[in-house]
């Protein structure tokens, strides 16, 4: 998947190459939302803490933050390799909004926001996702990831129940095999 320099073909890691990367129709969209009931400082502080959402997004193995508004990222990549890539917020209105994008020296074209509103006067929030990447390997890539179940909307959904499940019930139920099962 890797080229002889170490980068995923077809992005060379600078904002330029970001924008043609994730211009116009190409790379993957994902929009997801839902409601949660919690209040919404307390869903935007647990967000916030970018080293809470490997504990329910399971694509994710660690989430650094470098201060400063960088973050490192190391997720699952296919075949099993990981994809490592830092992200600077260019966007944050504390409980209102975080927006992001991958930096330069990247593995992976990435950009999006999360947005945190109230709803039910105040009784809960409703969380909203736009992500943008451009998946390393490209086309051929994206259409193996989907055929496989990895869908980039499948995961960010079932990361939402995650966080919803977390967040509400202190805990994400897993289903477990009994023995001799």
């Amino acid at each position: 998947y890797r080229g002889g320099p170490g980068a995923w073909p077809g992005f060379t890691n600078g904002a330029s190459d970001r924008r043609v990367a994730l211009g116009g129709n190409r790379g993957v969209h994902v929009r997801e939302a839902i409601r949660l009931e919690i209040p919404l400082e307390v869903v935007y502080a647990f967000w916030r803490r970018f080293e809470n959402l490997p504990r329910f997004m399971t694509h994710l193995e660690q989430v650094d933050d470098l201060g400063g508004g960088r973050s490192h990222w190391v997720a699952k990549g296919p075949a099993g390799t990981t994809v490592e890539w830092d992200a600077e917020i260019i966007n944050e209105v504390p409980n209102e909004v975080i927006g992001w994008r991958s930096i330069e020296g990247s593995d992976i074209a990435t950009a999006g926001s999360v947005h945190f509103s109230t709803v039910r006067q105040g009784r809960s929030t409703q969380l909203s996702v736009n992500l943008q990447y451009s998946a390393p390997g490209g086309p051929a890539a994206r259409w193996l990831a989907w055929a496989l179940g990895r869908d980039p909307a499948h995961l960010i959904r079932e990361d939402l129940r995650h966080v919803k499940q977390l967040l509400e019930a202190g805990e994400i139920p897993r289903a477990t095999k009994e023995a001799g099962a």
